[in-house]
């Protein structure tokens, strides 16, 4: 480097810095649409790591009132629902619902969105303790079922070990 400074003839002061506001335009000048893309970006990742951390939140603070089964069932659900619909911030909300009923994860959903529901009533409606808990403990089963259909092959792999792991046969 020092070698090619002295090869170039002129002050070297005016040529770092000309070289320095042609790299500066060329690396941070964005147009307006390009920042406020940037700004749009920007607020989707911001209230997907909100509706993220608010859904872990709402299911931490279930723990706390485990033995209160209503006030849990509400928490978790309320909890879990946030977390899944945080995506919707990073893909769209009708981008969602597409992945979320396409033909792969159709039943896993259904079954995820249909205890969600049965959970909700037993807490709320039916007041029924038991009927919460089993609804909250299929619920679970039904977001990880949900949850696996998202990575290739995983609900197979998930299908098989479980064969292997409860088969009764002597």
């Amino acid at each position: 480097m020092w070698k090619l400074k002295q090869l170039i003839p002129g002050d070297d002061d005016d040529r770092e810095a000309s070289l320095s506001d042609e790299e500066s335009d060329g690396f941070c000048s964005l147009s307006y649409t390009q920042r406020l893309w940037v700004f749009f970006l920007m607020q989707r990742m911001y209230a997907f790591a909100a509706c993220l951390v608010g859904g872990f939140a709402c299911m931490f603070l279930s723990m706390i009132v485990f033995l209160k089964p209503i006030k849990f069932a509400i928490l978790f659900t309320f909890g879990n629902v946030l977390a899944v619909g945080s995506t919707a911030f990073l893909i769209g909300p009708a981008q969602q619902l597409n992945m979320m009923f396409d033909s792969t994860r159709l039943y896993a959903t259904a079954a995820y969105l249909g205890f969600v529901v049965i959970a909700l009533i037993s807490a709320l409606w039916i007041h029924n303790k038991i009927l919460t808990i089993l609804a909250i403990i299929c619920e679970i089963c039904a977001l990880i079922w949900y949850s696996l259909s998202y990575i290739p092959f995983a609900r197979r792999m998930v299908s098989e070990l479980m064969v292997r792991f409860c088969d009764t046969e002597l």
